[in-house]
């Protein structure tokens, strides 16, 4: 099969992209599309929270992604029945705004424009309203003092431009906003108001038409910190007419205040509204008067709402669920979601007879793993509200309840919030296991259950096995018979062993329906149920099975109180995704060893495919500590220790026939040794080759499933294939064309042994990843490679890819299944992204 037959056949399509939440306050928007865009790094990822899965990635931004706002937002469902395209605006910590568009009809985003005018430091907040079917005004902060205000003007042919013209640029001075909020105000809807919070504790208002000339009005103070979120009402009818409209804000001062402006001669100062309330005697407390144009509006304080115990980052009113008769008024529901640091989200509505505002739902975690909330927000249809808090977590509630309230939380998307520095498969393939610079270690699997019903792959995080105390830089799986173990280096000295508790084994029995491997690990008898974490959140003590027939009788969700002592944990099986909650506390797995003798903070991990040895590599600036230390697995006695590199070796990897090893460095090098085991379990070591192989530090290497050919990446933006021959040299036979970018990860797969033909996956720094079809031709005697080709198959779709550094890859499988045109790619990356592809032969 030439290459370009490969080209026309091969197709690639995303499987699933895991990944968490910026963790910044107005970085989350859910859109009257019904999807949910958050930042995750410098991506602008998409999840639509009916399937709990990341759809895309919107690459663009070259810093971290602050907020998002959709146009029309939910408050705005009403206006976008006639819609084709939905928008997104997105800022990042550079000050930089994009446009972005969703095509509803092909689901297709594009990147519109940037705009013309961006913020000097990061964009803290973003707000847009929809003043007719087709134009939108927004406006932006940022810490630079500036306050932007633009129109957009969507196109009223598909396909057509976007007309962006900015209005007005207002300056605040050294105290910065970081909350704003826009509305049209009633009875004179030519005239636009623009609260907005911040730092001094004051909320400003200012007044100005649609074509700009924004002045200030007036200030409202009663807050006595800082001002955390503002959102205007849609105008509230009072007998028909709509002559009232009323802000929410909160504050760092844990209290939530309503504000009523109210057009002046108008009955809405005297009369109840049509939401039927007494006046209270909050009406009665006057403030100061908003003059614009020939209209005058009081503003009074309406409610305080107090209840939380800690500061309110976010308050919004429910968008308005019933779609008016005449597209122009629509009901402006009375509940406010409040979300707090205090770990809870409130919903607050006016009692019936007295009309005094009381928090009627309260949901939030009774739990260790939410440091609180960031932000909170409705769904389109009132029914559902959204959480995003200081763990990079989603937390989703839907209300089930068909006469009565019942919040029930559901599955979100979920993933790490900081980079991800290595993946690996299980041996199984079942799983996929990746660890970051969040401290923590995932598992992520196809749960088939949940697939089925979906119709196609439901991936989901189904266990968390480590919560650590350092950043995680490296992982392997030992491969080979036995309990599912692994190693994971962190920034520290040790590398620490773990092994499946019980509770896992079971959960992913429910998750993959294989029966009958479950058998063999109830004969193995695993003694663990789960772990416990530590004090100091370093190490994971095991929680045993004190009877396993007892085990077996009582379901996960018991009080398991056979223990040897009641923990804080409770490892239970789940039989469907499990959810935040449950991840972050109940999902250890127990750490079994440690491996003493690194000199330094430990950086690469690999294990043969045997699982017999483990190697790795440290943090390194001289000879000594570049050691490659070799570990039995079992014992975990160190069997040799490896000197050829002088700085930190970056990656270390065992041939398919178990051997050689090689390994490259930040030194430019690359090392291939010979290792053999000899009768007695000692294991002979020799370095055969060491070669000067690139003019920068090499990042990344892979074998050749099929042989003793391997490739090598690296900073100078290239790609070297290598040819081991006779287990004693190594010479150069292939140079694939220069990259774009510095090359920051490879991994080969193995198609056809028969011509030694495979395709390699070449990642870059630039989160770009492309396939290559590569044939190594040897002649009869195996050990000469004679001439050998490459060539590009497919360069992955920009919207599927990494936004930053893709730092690591594997393929689910060395070799492509004989009877099956699919294959599995994972990869990981500095967009704190873990994703899996699916290459069709």
């Amino acid at each position: 099969m030439s290459s370009n037959d490969t080209a026309n056949k091969v197709d690639v399509n995303r499987v699933f992209i895991g990944a968490g939440c910026n963790r910044i306050v107005n970085n989350v928007s859910w859109g009257a599309s019904g999807l949910v865009s958050f930042g995750a790094q410098n991506a602008v990822a998409i999840f639509c929270p009916k399937t709990a899965q990341i759809l895309t990635t919107l690459p663009g931004h070259k810093a971290s992604v602050n907020c998002t706002h959709w146009l029309p937002s939910t408050k705005f469902a009403f206006k976008a029945k006639h819609l084709e395209s939905h928008y997104l605006l997105s800022g990042d910590t550079d000050g930089v705004i994009i446009l972005w568009e969703l095509s509803l009809v092909d689901k297709k985003w594009r990147h519109v424009l940037q705009l013309p005018q961006s913020h000097k430091k990061g964009v803290t907040c973003i707000t847009g309203i929809m003043v007719s079917q087709s134009e939108a005004v927004f406006a932006s902060t940022s810490s630079d003092g500036a306050v932007h205000i633009g129109e957009v003007v969507f196109p009223s042919i598909p396909g057509g431009d976007c007309k962006l013209s900015c209005l007005e640029s207002l300056f605040v001075g050294s105290k910065a906003m970081v909350a704003l909020s826009l509305a049209e105000l009633p009875g004179n809807t030519d005239h636009l108001v623009l609260a907005m919070g911040g730092l001094d504790n004051k909320i400003h208002l200012y007044c100005g038409q649609r074509t700009g000339k924004f002045v200030r009005a007036c200030e409202l103070k009663g807050h006595t910190d800082w001002i955390r979120s503002l959102d205007f009402s849609l105008p509230v009818c009072t007998s028909g007419e709509a002559i009232s409209i009323l802000l929410v804000s909160s504050s760092q001062d844990k209290v939530i205040r309503i504000w009523k402006m109210a057009l002046r001669g108008s009955s809405a100062n005297t009369q109840s509204t049509c939401r039927k309330e007494v006046i209270s005697l909050a009406s009665y407390i006057e403030g100061p008067v908003l003059v614009t144009g020939s209209s005058s509006y009081q503003v009074s304080v309406e409610s305080l709402l107090i209840g939380h115990e800690d500061w309110v980052y976010s308050v919004q009113w429910e968008p308005p669920s019933t779609a008016p008769s005449d597209g122009v008024s629509c009901q402006q529901p009375s509940s406010i979601l409040s979300a707090s640091m205090d770990k809870t989200m409130m919903i607050w509505q006016p009692e019936k007879t007295t009309g005094i505002w009381m928090n009627v739902v309260t949901v939030g975690e009774l739990s260790h793993s939410a440091l609180g909330f960031y932000g909170g927000h409705w769904s389109p249809d009132g029914r559902s509200i959204l959480a995003h808090g200081y763990g990079g977590a989603f937390h989703l509630w839907r209300n089930v309840g068909i006469d009565t309230d019942n919040w029930q939380p559901q599955k979100v998307p979920s993933g790490h919030f900081a980079a991800v520095m290595d993946i690996s498969w299980s041996r199984s393939s079942d799983y996929l296991l990746s660890v970051s610079h969040d401290q923590t270690t995932r598992v992520f699997a196809s749960w088939k259950n949940v697939a089925s019903l979906m119709g196609e792959n439901s991936w989901h995080e189904v266990a968390r096995p480590q919560v650590h105390g350092h950043d995680i830089n490296c992982v392997t799986i030992i491969q080979g018979k036995g309990n599912h173990r692994f190693v994971s280096g962190a920034d520290e000295k040790v590398g620490r062993v773990f092994e499946a508790p019980l509770s896992f084994l079971k959960t992913l029995n429910h998750a993959t329906f294989q029966e009958s491997s479950f058998h063999e690990y109830l004969q193995a008898d695993v003694q663990i149920l789960g772990a416990n974490m530590s004090a100091l959140g370093l190490s994971q003590k095991p929680i045993y099975v004190n009877a396993t027939r007892e085990t077996a009788d009582r379901h996960g969700n018991d009080g398991l109180d056979t223990l040897e002592s009641v923990p804080d944990a409770v490892p239970a099986v789940f039989t469907e995704p499990p959810i935040e909650d449950q991840l972050a506390w109940h999902t250890l797995w127990p750490e079994s060893h440690k491996l003493y003798g690194h000199g330094n903070e430990l950086f690469s991990l690999c294990c043969d495919h045997e699982g017999k040895l483990v190697a790795s590599s440290c943090k390194a600036q001289s000879t000594a500590v570049a050691e490659i230390w070799l570990w039995e697995v079992g014992s975990w006695k160190a069997m040799g220790r490896l000197q050829s590199h002088s700085l930190t070796v970056t990656q270390i990897s065992f041939s398919h026939d178990d051997n050689l090893l090689l390994s490259v460095s930040r030194d430019r090098q690359f090392s291939v040794f010979a290792i053999q085991r000899t009768g007695t379990g000692e294991i002979d070591y020799q370095l055969i080759a060491r070669q000067e192989a690139h003019k920068r530090i090499i990042w990344s290497c892979s074998w050749n499933p099929f042989g003793h050919e391997f490739a090598t990446g690296s900073r100078d933006k290239t790609v070297k294939i290598w040819a081991v021959e006779n287990k004693s040299s190594v010479k150069q036979i292939l140079a694939l064309p220069p990259f774009n970018s510095s090359v920051t990860a490879l991994s080969w797969v193995g198609l056809d042994r028969q011509k030694n033909h495979g395709f390699l996956a070449v990642g870059m720094e630039s989160g770009v990843i492309e396939l290559w079809s590569i044939s190594v031709n040897r002649t009869n005697d195996v050990s000469t490679p004679a001439p050998s080709t490459a060539n590009i198959v497919i360069r992955f779709d920009p919207f599927a890819c990494h936004v930053a550094a893709v730092n690591r890859m594997a393929w689910k499988t060395h070799e492509k299944p004989k009877n099956s045109r699919m294959m599995q790619l994972a990869s990981c990356g500095a967009d704190n992204t873990v994703r899996v592809f699916q290459v069709n032969v």
